[in-house]
């Protein structure tokens, strides 16, 4: 210790031990955390997508992962986490096959904006448009296959049933003329999104 140096005080020391405790226990509690995990059987999470591939898919799923997708996307458990829309898990219940393979061919006019890595010139994805035809329809028809539960964080309805926060925000922010226009799509079963997403692309 230096001369100028003070020796720390009690409450000082209480904070520094507390502190250190709970450092410890929270490396602790990980490597807990992630021993149980490796011996698991049962996953972490549960599973909210399903996929039912056909030949085509699984070929796709293949160039999906071979093809350098991955880099930017994620799908079934293969590629990055960079956000939302990096997650292609459920697409298929929003898109079809077909409006996937004309994005990827033909990506600015399908999308009806500027796109942010697929557009020409870009380093990171304007290959993919330039990939051949069978493999283009390929990964699409795999992605199309991707199915998402209704109800899950990759579906766009919500689950079914009752529940007292939708509800509540439905009320607090929806007008009237609306909940009496608009049915509650919670008590469909599930509807074909990818035919209506279409038809909504040919109105625009």
């Amino acid at each position: 210790m230096t001369e100028n140096s003070q020796p720390l005080k009690p409450g000082e020391k209480i904070l520094f031990t507390v502190a250190g405790a709970f450092v410890v226990f929270a490396v602790i509690a990980f490597i807990i955390m992630q021993f149980v995990i490796a011996r698991s059987d049962k996953p972490v999470f549960e599973t909210r997508v399903h996929d039912n591939l056909s030949p085509e898919g699984q070929t796709g799923s293949a160039l999906f992962r071979t093809r350098g997708c991955t880099t930017c996307h994620r799908a079934l458990l293969n590629g990055t986490n960079m956000g939302r829309t990096a997650n292609l898990d459920g697409i298929g219940s929003s898109r079809s096959a077909e409006w996937i393979y004309t994005f990827l061919t033909e990506p600015e006019k399908t999308y009806g904006d500027v796109t942010m890595d697929h557009r020409a010139g870009q380093r990171s994805a304007a290959y993919v448009a330039l990939l051949p035809k069978k493999e283009l329809h390929a990964i699409a028809v795999f992605l199309s296959e991707l199915k998402s539960d209704q109800g899950s964080s990759s579906s766009a309805i919500p689950p079914k049933g009752d529940s007292p926060f939708i509800d509540s925000m439905a009320k607090t922010w929806a007008p009237k003329e609306w909940q009496e226009k608009y049915p509650d799509v919670r008590t469909k079963q599930n509807p074909k999104p990818a035919q209506n997403q279409n038809a909504g692309d040919k109105a625009k």
